[in-house]
Formats: C-alpha cells, sequence, structure tokens
C-alpha cells in the first residue's frame, strides 16, 4: 500500500524484454540499505517487487499482466520514473490509499499554466472513467492528486488536476505534454462499494409483506 507521496525520482538503468516478461533495473537516490529484497516499490504507480539491490540500484522484474496494462510497455533506458517505498503501518497518510494497481492508461489532452502551477486534461475510457468524483483522489503516475473538474461522454472521461511547482519539482508530471500516456489508479473505495452493491442479495419480499413475523425472522424484533 502506498500513499502517493513521490519520495523522488529514479532513472532506467537497464530494460531486458523476453516473450512472457521484462527485467528492470531502476538507479535512484533511496536509500536501498532500508529496502528489503521482495519489498515493495511503485514505479510510475505500478507496485513492483525488488529482486536484487545494489548501493544505488535495484532491480525488478514486471510480468506480461503488467507490460500489458501499464505504461511500463513504453518504457526505455534512460527515461525518468517515479518513486515511492511502501507506507510504514502508522505513518502520517498524506495522500491517499494507493495500491499500485492501475486501473487504465489515460492520455494526456492538455497543459495548460495557470500562474506557478498546471492545469492537466486527461482522458480515460469510460470504464475507468465511471470511479472518479470531483474532488475525490485520483493517482496520476503514482502521484496522490485532487480531480477538480470532470466531463463524463459516452465512451470517455475527462479529467483535469493542478500541479503545484512542489509536485513538479518532485515528480516527472512538470514534463508531460499533450499525447503523452500516463499510468491511473482510481480511488479503490469506489471500486468496493459498485463491487458489494452488485453482489447483495435481493430483497426477498415488498414493503406491502412487511409482518411481525417478517420481523421476528429477521431478528429486528423480539
Amino acid at each position: 500500500m502506498f500513499t502517493g507521496l513521490i519520495a523522488t525520482t529514479g532513472t532506467v538503468h537497464t530494460l531486458t524484454r523476453t516473450a512472457t516478461d521484462w527485467h528492470m533495473a531502476v538507479a535512484s537516490s533511496l536509500n536501498l540499505d532500508r529496502v528489503a529484497l521482495g519489498a515493495s516499490i511503485a514505479v510510475n504507480g505500478v507496485c513492483l517487487t525488488v529482486t536484487a539491490k545494489s548501493s544505488n540500484r535495484f532491480q525488478v522484474d514486471l510480468s506480461a499482466e503488467t507490460v500489458a496494462r501499464t505504461t511500463l510497455a513504453r518504457m526505455s533506458v534512460g527515461a525518468t520514473v517515479n518513486l515511492e517505498q511502501a507506507m510504514v503501518l502508522g505513518d502520517r497518510l498524506d495522500g491517499h490509499w494507493v495500491q499500485g494497481h492501475v486501473d487504465g492508461i489515460g492520455t494526456v489532452e492538455q497543459v495548460i499554466s495557470q500562474g506557478r502551477s498546471i492545469n492537466i486534461w486527461i482522458q480515460v475510457a469510460a470504464v475507468v472513467g465511471r470511479y472518479l468524483i470531483a474532488k475525490g483522489s485520483i493517482a496520476v503516475d503514482g502521484v496522490s492528486l485532487t480531480i477538480n473538474d470532470l466531463d463524463d461522454h459516452a465512451e470517455m472521461t475527462r479529467f483535469s488536476v493542478r500541479i503545484i511547482p512542489h509536485t513538479q519539482q518532485r515528480t516527472t508530471l512538470s514534463t508531460l505534454t499533450a499525447g503523452q500516456l500516463v499510468n491511473v489508479e482510481t480511488d479503490l473505495l469506489g471500486r468496493y462499494v459498485e463491487r458489494l452493491l452488485s453482489h447483495r442479495a435481493p430483497c426477498r419480499v415488498s414493503p406491502t409483506t412487511i409482518d411481525r413475523n417478517y420481523l421476528l425472522e429477521q431478528g429486528i424484533i423480539r
């Protein structure tokens, strides 16, 4: 579990592709002495497992599923990526709950300078957009952000986020341009609510058949 608060950025050092999976090494300023083998690190919002490390690099494996569902499929050596270590239970939660499980890929539509901030419009498929709400939380390339505006269409949803100077300096979002692809993870609460509602048991009676026997059966009265 992550918070969407980026610790630092890193650089893709090596990238090996095979027919079944990929292997990637990332160079960064993270204190890897405190990162155990098997620990989780979010790379551009994708939860990955550290399989090896040195003083300034760590290695991860990317499954075919990860490659197919994220922008890491388009990654290249030298690319800059957002990095976040998994949160520690008891730490302050300054962002929001981020799993590192990407829901879909978004396309940057517009990047608009507004004072010292940048307003970015992103388009996602409607199947992802259904979980977005204005002023709700979203992770874009692993960065916890607030949705400012929302515009639903039949096949897609547009939303905007504002990137303040601090976030511009600490993440890769300041380099985004129209047409670029980003990893998008929606707030997990909406997905759980939808799942629970879609599987709830149908009501066995109509209001006209609620009587004393029904109330006794349900344990509402004794």
